[in-house]
Formats: structure tokens, sequence, C-alpha cells
């Protein structure tokens, strides 16, 4: 059972942990559509075609609504992010944004407004999509797909939920004197954990769940109990629970 909500709690944290520049990384395409809300015909002043030529300097692997698309995406739709074009003009500026949104139309990126004063609109609708485009420095596309997992999968039940909930909150009482001091040293994405000989204990990786942490290469956590820290792991199928003073 413990086993069981250690390796569901591993699974909640993993999915729980993505960015918004995560999920985007989690999509395989992007989907430009051939003519936007604001225009009155398809690619009218090349917006859409220019949207895609951008977005492609990302990475990303795209398609207007209207070319042929890949197997797997006319079989799933959900596999592609929709760009949009939004428009928020003025009377004599042309303002755009670009809005990465998913196949619920939830939006999972945004680009600042892009901005134009040209009269000619061709001119200024372009202009304002590569500013808003530029405005784009902090999306850094790296496609990484994404397991497929669902809370059923992981064998996760309500109960269980509810004690996982728990586990990092309930203080256990532990006497004085009897907790092993370990050292941490900083680490891509976490730390290690040394004794007073010095020899590693534990390399522990981050999580976005405050003072929780994975042990890297053991089948188990690590989280704060009142002053102190508690590691649950598995060791030849035996569950094992150790308490330790770790100075960070």
């Amino acid at each position: 059972m413990i086993k069981k909500i250690i390796c569901s709690f591993l699974f909640l944290i993993t999915i729980s942990a993505f960015s918004q520049q995560e999920k985007i990384n989690n999509y395989k395409y992007v989907i430009v559509p051939e003519r936007f809300d604001f225009l009155k015909t398809a690619d009218q002043y090349q917006t859409s075609s220019l949207t895609k030529f951008l977005l492609k300097k990302k990475g990303f692997d795209v398609f207007l609504s209207n070319e042929k698309l890949p197997q797997d995406l006319m079989l799933n739709r959900c596999k592609a992010l929709t760009a949009i074009v939004i428009d928020d003009s003025s009377m004599f500026t042309v303002k755009s944004k670009i809005e990465m949104q998913d196949c619920n139309g939830n939006v999972l990126y945004s680009s600042e407004l892009g901005k134009s004063k040209e009269k000619d609109y061709k001119k200024s609708y372009q202009e304002a999509i590569r500013d808003a485009y530029d405005s784009m420095v902090d999306l850094e596309y790296n496609y990484t797909p994404l397991q497929e997992k669902s809370i059923k999968d992981a064998g996760l039940e309500v109960e269980e939920v509810l004690l996982v909930q728990k586990m990092v909150s309930k203080e256990i009482a532990v006497p004085k004197g009897s907790l092993e001091v370990l050292y941490s040293q900083a680490k891509k994405n976490g730390f290690q954990l040394v004794d007073t000989t010095p020899a590693v204990v534990f390399q522990i990786l981050k999580t976005n769940v405050k003072d929780v942490f994975v042990i890297k290469d053991k089948n188990g956590i690590i989280y704060k109990n009142g002053n102190n820290w508690v590691a649950e792991y598995y060791e030849n199928e035996e569950l094992v629970i150790k308490h330790y003073a770790i100075k960070f």
C-alpha cells in the first residue's frame, strides 16, 4: 500500500511540475488558421503565412489549416497547438499578439502586443506580427513527447489521493539526538546529501512541491517533517523509512 502511494505521489509530482514552457514542448505540431477572425479573406495581407514562417523559425512543425496534415495529426488534432493572431488595433495603431492555444481553447502562451503605425494595411499587420514575434524570446521550443498517463493508469484511488496529500503535512515525532546529520551540496536540479565521512548518501531532485524531493535512482521521496526530514524508499521490495537532520 505504501509503495503504491509513493509511486502515485511521484506521478502526481511529475504531472504538476510542468511549466507553460514544458507544456508547449509536449506538442508536436502547430496549426495556423488560414484566416484570422479579424480579417475577411484567407491569408489576407499574408498574415497566416507570415505567422507560419515565424513559428517555424522557433523550431515548430507548422501547418496552415487548409494544408494536408500528417496522418497522426489528422487522427488527433489535440496533438497540435493552434497559433492565433489577436487584433487589438486602435484608430491609428495596428496592435497584434500571438496566442498559442490547445485543442480546448486554453491559452498556453501569449506574446506581448506588437505595434505598427504604418498606413499601408499589409505593411502594418506584418510589422505588428513581427514585433509580437520578437517579444517571444522566452519561448524556446524543444519537442518532448508527453508520457500519456492518467491517475487511473497510476493505480491511484480516491483514498490514496487523500493519503498522499496528508503525507508531507503530518509531523512524526522523532527522539532528539537520534538523527543522522547530512549535509547538502548543490547539484543541477537538486542536491547531493553527504554524511560526515564524507560519503554520498542520496542524490535528490527538486519538485515544484515545497520541501519534497525525489530520490534519484530509488523508488522513493524525501520530505520535511517539522524541522527534520524523512526518506521513504524501497530496497529489495522492502520499504525503508529513515529520519535525518539535513543542513542546507
